[in-house]
């Protein structure tokens, strides 16, 4: 039997959040119809890009929100077979907490048919991966107080 060697993978995205005035934090999640999942922003680095510029970057593609970085949250890893070569393949997501600044969410790329708005408690509730609503409840629990004012 012929040994699988390990492709190691690496991407980064983020957890957008904002006040929406009755004191409750909303985060964007992203959702497709077919198959239906809904998940966080997230990418592949071009090549010379750190991890927080990816972040940065596959946020702003696939939200169309503009957005700066608060602060690291943490690392998710996972494991899969890759379809079209049967290549094992360990993947890490790195997320970094996120505040906008400016773009619309109309203006997410075509990855997404789904680009919203939703409270925390909903959008874990939505997310289709527990590791990523880990990722909402500890990026949401970095929040300051103040932010979460509006």
């Amino acid at each position: 039997m012929r040994k699988r060697h390990t492709i190691e993978l690496m991407s980064a995205g983020g957890v957008v959040y904002r006040a929406n005035g009755h004191g409750q934090v909303e985060v964007v999640i992203c959702g497709r119809s077919y198959p239906q999942i809904w998940g966080l922003p997230k990418g592949t680095p071009d090549p010379g890009e750190t991890e927080e510029q990816t972040a940065l970057r596959e946020v702003r593609e696939e939200t169309g929100l503009e957005v700066v970085s608060e602060r690291y949250i943490d690392s998710i890893e996972y494991w899969f077979v890759r379809a079209q070569d049967g290549s094992r393949c360990r993947k890490i997501v790195h997320f970094y907490l996120m505040k906008p600044v400016g773009g619309s969410l109309s203006n997410h790329d075509h990855e997404f048919d789904f680009v919203k708005w939703a409270p925390v408690s909903d959008a874990c509730q939505s997310l289709t991966y527990d590791n990523e609503v880990d990722i909402v409840q500890k990026g949401v629990s970095m929040v300051e107080p103040a932010s979460q004012a509006g």
